[in-house]
């Protein structure tokens, strides 16, 4: 087995994604993008097509790292990379605080300056940006993504590919819904049903889906 990473994105999310997976000290032999786009990410070569992950699985290449910000799209395809045979890995900042007494999923991304404190929670597939932090006993979602100075205090949940716009803040013991979707700046004081838009300082619901 080669003990490469094959890196699923070739966008701006996967040049940080590959920064941090080198400064852990790994080595990415491939990216895999769309049909489209440039020929090489930092320098690697990118393979366009998913239909490479599955013809790479045979030569050997069992890690494997999804990077891309869009959460549906890194479901769908973290789903295909484990149905497929690879094992997740993990990028995670050294420049990152992360407790001790924190479980960590796989294929999660922590980026630079993020704090992840005491006994929470980072489920598989999520994204804790730049500088965002996450207090005591926080449940981070499976592909959430936290955008880069998102702040959540103490026990919130944030639910399955709920996105936190940039410099998002949250009270302690808030409930996010999954697949909701907040935006930059907003403060949340309230919980937030599942699939809803909110934004604003408090945060106001914008709609619904299913209301």
């Amino acid at each position: 087995m080669k003990p490469d990473i094959i890196v699923v994105g070739a966008g701006g999310h996967a040049k940080v994604c590959i920064e941090l997976l080198h400064a852990m000290g790994e080595s990415i032999r491939f990216c895999v993008g769309g049909d489209a786009g440039p020929d090489h990410c930092l320098g690697i070569q990118v393979l366009h097509g998913d239909e490479h992950l599955a013809s790479l699985r045979p030569e050997g290449y069992t890690r494997a790292f999804v990077a891309l910000g869009d959460n549906r799209l890194r479901e769908k395809l973290g789903t295909k990379c484990v149905d497929l045979g690879y094992q997740l890995v993990n990028a995670i900042s050294p420049q990152a605080v992360v407790s001790p007494s924190a479980k960590l999923g796989t294929g999660i991304a922590i980026m630079a300056g993020a704090v992840i404190n005491a006994s929470s929670t980072i489920a598989d597939l999520a994204i804790i940006n730049t500088g965002a932090t996450v207090d005591h006993d926080g449940q981070i979602g499976r592909t959430a993504h936290i955008a880069p100075q998102c702040a959540l205090a103490g026990n919130v949940v944030i639910g399955d590919q709920v996105f936190l716009g940039i410099g998002t803040k949250v009270i302690p013991n808030i409930v996010v819904g999954a697949r909701s979707t907040v935006g930059a700046g907003t403060v949340i004081l309230r919980n937030i049903p599942e699939n809803s838009l909110a934004m604003g300082v408090p945060a106001k619901i914008i709609e619904t889906e299913g209301k």
